[in-house]
């Protein structure tokens, strides 16, 4: 049984999911596993569809690109229009509220929550939703240990904004204990 855990961040540019993929990718490898991180631009670049994918495994990741997608995230139409054909029967869909899933979308298990809402509402600032949603993804997914993850966000957000993201990702936290 492989540990292995392929995933998929999609939305727009600008929305903060490079820096998503990045940080998930740096709280595996504090844990002493495996991770790989690629990332992907629509033409449009801000605004136009963005994708970020990162493998985290406990063993050796023979190739560095998402081949079976075990969890995508959707922040926008956009995104989940493009994307959502590519997921399976063993994929966990992970869409923001605003994202209405056609019936061509099977997937395993469909979590729909309000990532953008809660960015913009309950910790203030929508630039933070990437945050949330990586909250949502551990808090679903257990990919690495929460202080691993937090660890790894407060490295890579601008100075003077590290309560604000601990914030928006233990709101994301929330949004999937609250399921």
């Amino acid at each position: 049984m492989s540990n292995k855990k392929e995933l998929r961040l999609t939305g727009s540019g600008g929305q903060g999911l490079i820096l998503g993929g990045i940080i998930l990718a740096e709280a595996g490898i504090l844990e002493g596993k495996n991770a790989i991180q690629s990332q992907s631009y629509g033409p449009e670049a801000r605004g136009g569809a963005s994708k970020a994918e990162v493998i985290i495994s406990n063993d050796e990741i023979d190739f560095p690109k998402v081949q079976t997608v075990d969890m995508l995230l959707c922040l926008t139409q956009i995104a989940c229009d493009k994307y959502g054909k590519e997921v399976n029967e063993n994929t966990t869909l992970i869409v923001d509220t605003k994202v209405k899933l056609g019936d061509n979308i099977k997937c395993g298990k469909v979590i729909q929550l309000p990532i953008l809402d809660t960015a913009a509402n309950e910790v203030g600032k929508s630039v933070v939703a990437n945050i949330v949603a990586l909250g949502v993804i551990n808090g679903e997914l257990g990919l690495v240990e929460k202080e691993s993850l937090e660890k790894a966000v407060l490295s890579r957000v601008p100075k003077g904004t590290e309560e604000l993201n601990k914030k928006a990702l233990y709101e994301g936290y929330k949004l999937v204990e609250n399921l």
